[in-house]
């Protein structure tokens, strides 16, 4: 990873740690990132490989206790945003920066109007007037595809199906057109014809609006379509980078490998040729890691060298791997 100017947000050496009863849970371990202007970085792993919490990193909002970032630095339009005070961090959440949440049911605030909530966001950032603030709500749902937006904005989250919400949630996100926006699974709970709508709403704003994302999700399928470049988790660590075309082309990693041969196929002669293979075992506890590299206990391509600790290196031009196979 370069680390010139050209990248909006630059994460080095990020260690997030949670300081718990039983011991401490490294669910951010030394994980660097880059993401370009305009670019779209999908990160993806099983649950639990530190996905959310880098992007909960990034936006300040680990909560502590028991969370803390222990170590790193995320610099964002040429500012370190652990460095900041909380005030100034208040400035970036939501006119910068915004994300949008897994569940949306969980982030909305189930007492106020739709219209209401995306209307304080306008009063808080760029201080505009309760009626002004209001139109721009309505416009905002309008722009997001919301039928009906002038009614739309008076209702409660409960009253909107999940799909409607989750437009809410991307209308709030980006009513103060942020640098950057952080989707986490945004379409998880979705039936697959709404998730198709929203990934297309997605794409033709950050075009329109020439954001940057990064997009967490456990979907190789949506990572395909919507990423130029991708990293993949493991354990809190980075274990693959790449172009989007190359992971899917030639995985370098064997963790990428297995999830890639997980993926159920359509292609009938190829079905019938190879079944789906399940990566053996199971995801080690964060609280007890094994050592050297974090894939060993599951990886067929296991030898001497993986007890310890592998580097990321680049295994072909622009393609990083963490894995003794290619050192």
């Amino acid at each position: 990873m370069t680390g010139n100017n050209k990248f909006l947000l630059t994460i080095r050496d990020l260690n997030t740690y949670f300081f718990t009863d039983d011991g401490i849970a490294k669910a951010v371990d030394g994980v660097d990132l880059e993401l370009e202007e305009g670019g779209t970085l999908g990160v993806v792993g099983e649950s639990g490989c530190g996905k959310s919490v880098t992007a909960l990193s990034i936006m300040r909002l680990v909560p502590d206790p028991p969370g803390k970032i222990v170590k790193g630095e995320i610099h964002f339009a040429g500012k370190n945003l652990l460095t900041l005070s909380e005030a100034e961090m208040r400035k970036i959440r939501g006119r910068s920066i915004s994300m949008i949440f897994q569940e949306p049911m969980t982030s909305l605030n189930p007492v106020f109007q739709i219209g209401d909530q995306i209307a304080e966001v306008l009063r808080l950032h760029e201080g505009l007037s309760n009626r002004e603030a209001w139109n721009r709500s309505v416009e905002m749902l309008r722009m997001v595809g919301i039928p009906s937006p002038e009614r739309r904005v008076f209702e409660y989250p409960h009253q909107l199906s999940g799909g409607m919400r989750q437009r809410a949630m991307i209308a709030m996100a980006l009513v103060c057109s942020p640098k950057l926006m952080i989707a986490d699974e945004p379409t998880t709970a979705l039936d697959v014809t709404i998730q198709a709508q929203i990934l297309e709403l997605m794409n033709r704003l950050k075009r329109e609006k020439g954001m940057s994302v990064i997009l967490i999700t456990h979907n190789l399928g949506v990572i395909a379509e919507t990423a130029k470049k991708v990293a993949v988790m493991y354990a809190g660590r980075i274990v693959e980078y790449a172009d989007v075309r190359p992971i899917f082309a030639t995985p370098k990693h064997p963790y990428t490998q297995g999830l890639l041969k997980s993926i159920p196929r359509l292609d009938e002669d190829h079905a019938r040729k190879q079944k789906l293979e399940a990566i053996p075992g199971l995801v080690p506890s964060l609280l007890d890691l094994p050592p050297g590299c974090k894939f060993s206990n599951r990886c067929k391509f296991y030898f001497e060298k993986c007890a310890e600790e592998p580097p990321l290196i680049e295994s072909a031009p622009g393609h990083l791997s963490r894995c003794w196979l290619y050192s």
